[in-house]
Formats: C-alpha cells, sequence, structure tokens
C-alpha cells in the first residue's frame, strides 16, 4: 500500500501485511482510524466531566455534546462493518486458535458513570454510557497494544490478526453499537 510515511497508525502496518487486497486494507484502516478517533473524542469527553471541566458550560450543551461523540461514533462503527467482515474473509486464517490482541476490560476502564452524568446535568443512561465507555476504551487500548507490538518488532500472525478483529467485530458491532444508537437519538 503507497501512503506517505507517518500518514497511517502504526497499528496499520500488520492489516497491511496480512492483507490479500490492498484496496481493502485501506478501506479497514481508513474506517478503524475513524472508529478510533471517534471513540478517543467520546472518551475524553466523559473523562473531562469526571475530572470537573464542565464543558461545554450548560447541562443542555453538554447532553447535545455527548449525544453527537455518540453518533460520531456510530457512523463510523456502521461503516467498520463491510470493510472488516472483507478483510476477515480475505484474511482466512489457517485457525482461529491465534492469540487475540483485542483485549479484556481493565479496572481502569470499569466505571460507573451515573454521578458524573449526574454532576454534569446530562440525562441519559448510564448504564448505556458505561457500557459504550467501556467498549470504546477497549478499542483504543487494543490498538495501542498493536502499534507497541509493530515498535517492538513483534510479529503478528495471521491467526492472531483474525482473532483480534474478530473480537473487535462481535464486542463493538452488537451491543456496543446498539447502546451508541441509543445514546445519540
Amino acid at each position: 500500500m503507497s501512503t506517505p510515511l507517518g500518514t497511517r497508525p502504526e497499528w496499520a502496518e500488520v492489516i497491511v501485511e496480512h492483507a490479500a487486497e490492498d484496496a481493502t486494507a485501506r478501506r479497514l484502516i481508513g474506517q478503524l482510524v475513524a472508529v478510533e478517533v471517534a471513540s478517543l473524542a467520546f472518551c475524553r469527553l466523559l473523562e473531562r466531566w469526571a475530572r470537573g471541566d464542565a464543558d461545554p458550560s450548560t447541562p443542555g450543551r453538554r447532553q447535545a455534546a455527548l449525544r453527537r461523540a455518540a453518533d460520531r461514533v456510530e457512523t463510523a462503527l456502521a461503516g467498520l462493518e463491510q470493510p472488516l467482515g472483507r478483510y476477515l474473509l480475505e484474511l482466512e486464517a489457517d485457525s482461529a486458535e491465534g492469540r487475540s490482541w483485542f483485549g479484556e476490560p481493565s479496572r481502569a476502564e470499569l466505571v460507573d458513570w451515573e454521578p458524573v452524568l449526574d454532576r454534569a446535568g446530562v440525562k441519559l443512561a448510564a448504564h448505556r454510557v458505561a457500557a459504550a465507555y467501556l467498549e470504546l476504551a477497549v478499542l483504543v487500548r487494543a490498538l495501542e497494544g498493536l502499534s507497541s507490538q509493530v515498535r517492538w518488532n513483534s510479529s503478528v500472525d495471521r491467526g492472531s490478526l483474525w482473532a483480534g478483529l474478530f473480537d473487535l467485530r462481535e464486542n463493538l458491532l452488537g451491543r456496543a453499537l446498539d447502546d451508541l444508537r441509543a445514546l445519540a437519538s
């Protein structure tokens, strides 16, 4: 795949390395970048509120900001389904016995957002916010872990890549997508 050096995240190297078709890899990378950027914005918005930074300045604007952030993630995730499915099909790992790079939640990602939302004056379902935050934070951490493997010149085999992308699809394109749609509406 020919793109200028430094214009894609480090984790993209693994996608390109195992791609059957450059076009499929480009589409998947582009959509994963969109999901990562939107996920970071969603998580950072909530984390700022947890620190007491009440920006935007009114409860109504904060609620609208969270809905917009959820909508951006939902839109990015909806666009991920086709390129991810295509890439998984083309990858055709010999076995799904690889070790998934898409991890489990850590204690830092298990947050009760109800008090934060109450303090911010945001009237959205705290359980949906918590579930969405959890899945998106795990995604961001998993992609950073994949980037670290690239930086350390640690290879990711086809089976592990397939397992991680499969886990990503199962975790984000199901309940997490439903939670984000509900928050965005």
